[in-house]
């Protein structure tokens, strides 16, 4: 495994559309290792393949609960419920923070690392996580979604001071 480099806000990269995985090789096992470790790295709940500069359909999510990562591979959103305001940040955007309308409750399906099709009912943070990452997808920031007048930079904290 290893730590891929993030890419970061003005890079042309992040608003493209990445493509369908055909095939599940060690390829993309190996990008999905390297995604979660580097999600890991920053602390990320979510990144998307696009974020480290690979155009594949591949998304990982971290809810820290316990439950370990999952890698969804292909992933659609087939249905939507509700709509929520909720604060959120990214990866390629450091320290900026902002509110964003993301629908309350979501119906993905993706194909998991096995090649198994997969549905899931994502409500709270798992369905905004899959919606932010399923934008990256297709070359959406969170940045374009901000509801006017919540973007926040937060200072980062200097290493070593609490």
């Amino acid at each position: 495994m290893a730590i891929r480099n993030l890419r970061l806000e003005g890079d042309e990269i992040l608003s493209k559309k990445s493509r369908q995985v055909d095939v599940i090789d060690e390829k993309i096992r190996t990008l999905i290792d390297d995604m979660i470790e580097t999600m890991h790295k920053y602390n990320g709940v979510g990144l998307a393949a696009v974020q480290v500069g690979i155009l594949k359909r591949v998304i990982v999510i971290d809810l820290y609960d316990g439950s370990g990562p999952i890698a969804m591979i292909n992933p659609v959103i087939i249905k939507t419920k509700g709509e929520v305001e909720l604060e959120e940040g990214c990866l390629s955007f450091p320290n900026k923070f902002a509110k964003v309308k993301r629908p309350e409750e979501v119906t993905a399906e993706f194909i998991d690392i096995e090649g198994n099709t997969i549905r899931v009912e994502a409500k709270e943070l798992l369905a905004q996580a899959i919606c932010h990452e399923v934008d990256h997808l297709n070359g959406e920031v969170f940045i374009d979604k901000i509801i006017p007048g919540t973007l926040e930079y937060v200072e980062p904290e200097e290493e070593g001071k609490k």
